[in-house]
């Protein structure tokens, strides 16, 4: 049988590239810090924070920032036994600019194509995918082939066994309209038994933006489990036990960038441990504002034990 893995990530990988002036355009940033990046691998490193054996399929170029990507991974204790390297694609690097609290343009540079969607379903370890206690996909992953094919082949190889997320990480610039993205999507919800995203995301993805109206139809296609991030007012969380909606933990934002990713890889540590909804979606919500009220998001992630820190702080000490 192939490794076992707790976590197993597919898709999008890049280096980030922040600048450390806050407040003005790239134009006028003087420096810059690089981190690894992409938010499945994000995913994967969050994971592993908590402890939990994780590992990331994607593909880098081959080429020093790809090199970068894969020490990087190996430093944060996420396995690169499935990255590869595309050598006629660079690796991608994304860049962003930070205007805080909600203003985070990012620049995706991945011309002529990203190495990470040059995933093909014939070199996928399917035993490996089917064992693994969590399978995270996101729906960037579903955007061009052989990427889509490979993801769904991995979604369908799973057969809703264990838990099978999809991150439904809708970026508009890598569609060419957003009625590809919903197709996409509604073929992958088939296979999962978790849905994350945010209202605009699951608008691309069941036609709803009111939270409870799109967890509902999240869980009429499906899944076990619908997640909805509501930015300032927290997350709503529905599964067979009913509803559960929780508050933000408050922050000083720096980069919210990371948040989404932090939130990701605290869910999953959550959803390991056995812990009720409630319980998973606060010490997630805990997770993502801790990175958001810091610069970088990969070497920002948590440890479990700064994440029951602030959730003790919020509760008063309780």
């Amino acid at each position: 049988m192939s490794d076992h893995f707790e976590v197993i990530t597919i898709g999008r990988i890049s280096v980030d590239v922040y600048p450390e002036q806050v407040g003005v355009g790239l134009e006028d940033v003087t420096s810059f810090a690089k981190f690894l990046g992409g938010s499945p691998t994000n995913v994967a490193v969050a994971a592993a924070r908590y402890g939990r054996r994780s590992a990331v399929i994607t593909r880098v170029g081959d080429d020093p920032f790809g090199r970068y990507l894969r020490h990087a991974l190996k430093g944060y204790d996420v396995s690169d036994i499935y990255v590869r390297e595309v050598s006629h694609l660079p690796t991608p690097v994304t860049f962003c600019e930070i205007f805080p609290p909600d203003d985070f343009p990012l620049y995706f540079y991945r011309a002529p194509k990203a190495p990470d969607l040059e995933i093909y379903t014939e070199e996928l370890d399917l035993d490996a995918i089917r064992h693994a206690d969590i399978f995270w996909a996101t729906v960037t992953g579903l955007s061009q082939e052989p990427s889509r094919s490979a993801t769904l082949a991995a979604l369908e190889a799973r057969g809703k066994a264990g838990i099978t997320v999809l991150d439904l990480d809708y970026r508009p610039m890598f569609w060419p309209q957003p009625e590809e993205a919903t197709a996409a999507v509604r073929q992958a919800l088939k296979h999962v038994t978790v849905a994350v995203g945010n209202r605009e995301e699951c608008e691309v993805a069941v036609g709803e933006t009111e939270p409870a109206a799109a967890a509902a139809a999240l869980r009429e296609s499906g899944v076990d489990l619908a997640v909805v991030k509501q930015g300032p007012r927290g997350v709503l969380a529905v599964d067979d036990t009913g509803a559960v909606e929780v508050p933000p933990v408050p922050v000083d934002v720096i980069n919210g960038l990371g948040a989404g990713d932090a939130f990701g890889g605290a869910l999953c540590h959550g959803l390991l441990s056995g812990w009720h909804t409630e319980r998973v979606m606060r010490f997630a919500n805990a997770a993502g504002s801790i990175v958001a009220g810091q610069l970088s998001c990969s070497a920002a992630m948590p440890t479990s034990g700064v994440v029951e820190a602030a959730l003790k702080e919020v509760s008063g000490g309780r």
